[in-house]
């Protein structure tokens, strides 16, 4: 088993592997064109996102300057929009539902090290996917640990450090991150009824 196979399966790897290092110089250069970009070259930056993901919805947008591993083991589905500063460690596979919102300095992690100090001194790491599903505004300064599923029709409250799965239809927050309540027909009514006064402006 090569240690990407090993990677991506969420076991012990050494990161140091040259098929690993020629996909991180891939990302590399790929997110310094992406960074290098002017906001009069969006096609041009879709261009890249493209290539540089495993798969890309309808309208994806994100903000420089972005970064991440390799790019390759990112899913994104259609109208997407991260903001400034974006981190996506993807030593696996992260998967992005439709019509998810990133604020701000966003973290999302799947790299994760052994507690041993010796296995860990051993340059050995391991990782874990993460899963974020539809319909997810995710506020500014939030970290996203390895191994978590984010739900349908979620909001996480800025600054949270999501550390176990957030189940659909709730907003959370806080470090580590808890349901606070659900999201409820009231908060719907309440958001129709502010849209319906915009749309009559």
């Amino acid at each position: 088993m090569t240690e990407k196979e090993r990677m991506l399966r969420g076991e012990l790897y050494a990161a140091q592997d040259e098929e690993l290092k020629r996909d991180s110089l891939r990302a590399r250069r790929l997110t310094r064109l992406f960074n290098e970009t002017t906001e009069e070259e969006p096609e041009y930056r879709t261009e890249l996102l493209t290539e540089l993901f495993q798969s890309t919805g309808e309208h994806i947008s994100i903000e420089p300057p972005f970064r991440c591993d390799y790019g390759c083991h990112i899913r994104i589905g259609d109208d997407f929009y991260a903001n400034y500063d974006c981190i996506i460690i993807d030593v696996c596979d992260v998967a992005i539902g439709d019509h998810v919102f990133l604020g701000p300095r966003v973290g999302i992690y799947t790299a994760a090290h052994p507690i041993d100090a010796e296995v860990r001194d051993a340059n050995l790491e391991y990782g874990e996917p993460i899963t974020i599903g539809n319909s997810v505004w995710i506020g500014a300064n939030t970290v996203i640990n390895p191994g978590v599923t984010v739900g349908n029709n979620v909001v996480i409250g800025s600054g949270s450090v999501v550390t176990n799965n957030i189940p659909n239809d709730v907003i959370a927050v806080g470090n580590p991150c808890r349901v606070l309540r659900a999201i409820t027909p009231e908060d719907k009514e309440y958001w129709e009824e502010k849209q319906r006064e915009y749309m009559e402006d």
